[in-house]
């Protein structure tokens, strides 16, 4: 039989839709990769990661460029210090002499000169948390609400509307308690000018009129 320039484009649609659906379909970065917190130490001119409350080293391999190795290199005063690191990634590779294998690092979350960091209480209730200084704040998001806090100030509990902005940012917002609170959040390397901690969220706080400055990160409830 043969076919019409009608009848041959009408049955080639469906494989023109087929091919547009799976070239519109994004590949989520997250697949097979797990969060982790963990301790990170220099050994044998590796860099070492292990998990919280485990005794496993893995070799750390920046496979997508997030700057773990340089980063831990400037934080470490000293060749012998160990850091906390909160990434993202993929174990593999199987267990050698001196590692139980490789961590492949996809994405950074925090890094800071704490070894005490893995006993946070509040780290998995957490959605997002964010501080500065000059003058000292802090804030804590959870899906209870948020907590703002500030030096000479007693804890302020507030409800609040969080909403994403372009380029991946958030914004969470109150007006609870007679009290405007603004908090942006955007996804840009910062460095805590305290402690020199990195986190992989530069922050801006609004209140009383006073837009302050300061770096933030993802909590353990928010799985992105």
């Amino acid at each position: 039989m043969r076919l019409t320039p009608t009848l041959l484009l009408t049955a080639l649609l469906p494989l023109f839709a087929g091919c547009q659906l799976m070239a519109d379909t994004p590949s989520d970065p997250n697949i097979g990769t797990t969060r982790m917190q963990g301790e990170l130490s220099a050994a044998g001119g590796q860099l070492l990661f292990k998990p919280c409350n485990e005794s496993r080293r893995f070799v750390i391999n920046d496979v997508a460029g997030t700057g773990v190795l340089q980063e831990a290199a400037n934080l470490a005063k000293d060749a012998g210090d160990k850091l906390f690191a909160d990434v993202r990634g993929r174990l593999t590779g199987s267990k050698q002499a001196t590692n139980d294998g490789q961590l492949e690092v996809r994405r950074l979350y925090r890094l800071e000169p704490s070894t005490r960091a893995c006993e946070d209480p509040n780290f998995k209730q957490l959605t997002l948390r964010a501080n500065g200084h000059e003058p000292d704040w802090d804030i804590k998001a959870s899906g209870k609400g948020m907590v703002v806090s500030r030096v000479g100030q007693a804890p302020l509990p507030l409800p609040f509307l969080e909403e994403e902005v372009p380029g991946g940012g958030l914004t969470l917002t109150s007006e609870a308690n007679g009290q405007h609170v603004e908090l942006w959040v955007a996804p840009q390397r910062c460095v805590d000018v305290a402690t020199g901690a990195v986190r992989h969220l530069r922050a801006e706080l609004r209140i009383d009129g006073k837009t302050l400055q300061g770096c933030g990160y993802y909590g353990g409830a928010r799985d992105n």
